[in-house]
């Protein structure tokens, strides 16, 4: 079987594992810099091991899914205590 009869089933896809994931763990930094919250139009931060945007003004996480953030206040989670605790530890 061929790479494009094995595309063509479903069973590989560029930039994808055998899962369906996103093989790559970063976002465009191009993105990045004109995204914003839609909650609070303030800037977002990455984080590659969530693969999560993070708005530090609403204490919310919004998922990246399949490399396509979702901003909408339904996808979005609240930041943990620790997480807002660890984030302005850092910030000092």
């Amino acid at each position: 079987m061929t790479g494009k009869d094995e595309a063509r089933k479903g069973h590989s896809k560029p930039g994808a594992d055998a899962k369906g994931e996103e093989n790559s763990r970063n976002i465009d930094p191009r993105l990045l810099e004109i995204l914003v919250c839609p909650m609070t139009k303030g800037p977002l931060e990455y984080t590659a091991d969530n693969q999560e945007l993070i708005s530090h003004r609403a204490d919310l996480a919004f998922p990246i899914r399949n490399g396509v953030p979702l901003l909408t206040p339904e996808a979005a989670r609240q930041l943990t205590e620790a997480e807002r605790a660890r984030y302005k530890a850092t910030k000092r």
